[in-house]
């Protein structure tokens, strides 16, 4: 065969285009293909008639070759009859392996194949947060098992929180950077899918409410003060019990008829099926905004909003009794510490309100867009952003509620003192009852 000859497929066999970097094989497709300029020189191999989807992923690793070629961009690769490398055409469920393609929505119909460089993007992204994730969380876990005096109720949530967050990105990231760099579309099968979604689900909706909880807690105890229930080891037994079943009784109805899980934007993840419009699936949808985000959303904004608005009711009262007084200064030097530990409440409080909202909320603003309004907008990679968002939440978790935390400081400190943490016992204590009193007020209801 001559060198440099396009081969129409339904001649033959396909063609191996050698290059310097690698062989790539392209295989006959149904329909006639465009000619393209050969990479190095063409091989003729003898086989079988290939599938579209392995054609499609040989042609997205040859036009990678393209850049990388010594000889330079082949202007032929890039007329507007191509995206990518792809012929005209081709879908981004065209790569979809045929087993699970049923599971995909028309939706997905309507976008070429994404510049295959968003596929190790995102798959260096997510290895990232799985480590990050891994060792985060995992050592707030390893931290709590080994010193006693971090098991208090409060911090029963805090580990709740990091075993939820662990789990969500150890049997997330594994799957979904293997999609990533193995053709960029779900390589498993349908169960896959589904379990990859309803163990996201579990984790994600589990994360959320120990939010809440704690949030509740911090409220409880602040805001409310003696007032308030104090929180026990049985009732943060019950607030992590619940949060689990309730999130475990959220995403098994899809198992039932009630939902469907299906591949989602660039089709190498799974998520819960909120583009579909009938009343089934739609109500599904709505339900999980609601009961999953809104609700746990209005917990956590009222709830450090109240503690906010205390701290500075507060301060203006304590301001007040000092003019009353006819004093500059109405605090001793231990009050005017406690003065700027309330101010550093009001700050977290404020942050941490901030990075939920900034996780969580555009995810569920593509499934209020998915349920009700144009989807046009919805394009592959504008759903992938807002779960990778989602998902970046678990690693700075440990860091906002644990790490960060004094005592855990103290206890880290302790256990790895190569980590170059410098925190006494006094100014642990001292921090502690500034910046959060629901340890301290457990420690003298235990001594009463």
């Amino acid at each position: 065969m001559q060198s440099g000859r396009w081969r129409d497929p339904a001649e033959g066999n396909g063609i191996i285009w050698a290059s310097a970097r690698r062989l790539q094989y392209i295989s006959r497709l149904p329909w006639k293909t465009p000619p393209r300029a050969p990479l190095a020189r063409p091989v003729t191999v003898a086989g079988p008639p290939r599938t579209l989807h392995s054609y499609s992923v040989a042609v997205s690793r040859a036009d990678k070759m393209v850049f990388a070629n010594a000889s330079g961009p082949h202007a032929e690769a890039y007329t507007g009859q191509v995206v990518f490398g792809y012929p005209e055409g081709v879908t981004v469920v065209d790569l979809v392996p045929e087993n699970i393609r049923h599971m995909i929505h028309p939706h997905w119909n309507n976008y070429p194949p994404v510049n295959p460089m968003w596929h190790y993007v995102l798959g260096c992204i997510y290895i990232i947060l799985g480590c990050l994730s891994f060792f985060g969380n995992g050592l707030v876990i390893l931290l709590y098992l080994k010193n006693k005096f971090l098991r208090t109720p409060s911090n029963q949530l805090v580990l709740n929180l990091a075993i939820s967050d662990f789990l969500m990105l150890m049997t997330q990231f594994p799957f979904f950077t293997y999609n990533c760099f193995s053709g960029g579309v779900w390589m498993f099968s349908e169960t896959f899918c589904e379990l990859y979604a309803f163990f996201g689900a579990i984790t994600g909706i589990a994360s959320i409410w120990t939010l809440s909880f704690i949030s509740y807690d911090r409220y409880n105890v602040i805001v409310k003060g003696v007032s308030g229930t104090p929180l026990t080891s049985g009732r943060a037994t019950a607030f992590v019990l619940f949060a689990w079943i309730y999130a475990i009784a959220w995403s098994l109805p899809p198992f039932f008829g009630w939902g469907k899980y299906i591949p989602e934007g660039i089709l190498d993840s799974c998520s819960f099926d909120y583009l579909t419009r009938d009343d089934n699936l739609r109500s599904y949808g709505i339900s999980i905004f609601v009961f999953d985000f809104c609700v746990p959303l209005f917990t956590i904004v009222f709830s450090y909003i109240s503690i906010v608005k205390a701290i500075f009711a507060h301060e203006a009262a304590m301001r007040e009794q000092a003019k009353k007084m006819n004093v500059s200064n109405l605090r001793s030097n231990q009050e005017a510490q406690a003065q700027s530990a309330e101010v550093r409440i009001a700050k977290v409080a404020c942050t941490n309100v901030a990075l939920w909202v900034v996780c969580w909320t555009p995810y569920a603003a593509i499934v209020v867009q998915g349920l009700f309004f144009n989807q046009g907008p919805i394009t592959p990679l504008v759903t992938m952003l807002p779960a990778l968002l989602a998902k970046s939440s678990a690693c700075y978790n440990p860091m906002v509620y644990a790490i960060n935390h004094p005592k855990f400081r103290l206890a880290l400190q302790k256990q790895m003192p190569w980590f170059c943490i410098h925190e006494n016992t006094e100014t642990a204590s001292s921090k502690s009852a500034e910046t959060k009193s629901v340890e301290s007020k457990e420690e003298k209801e235990e001594a009463a």
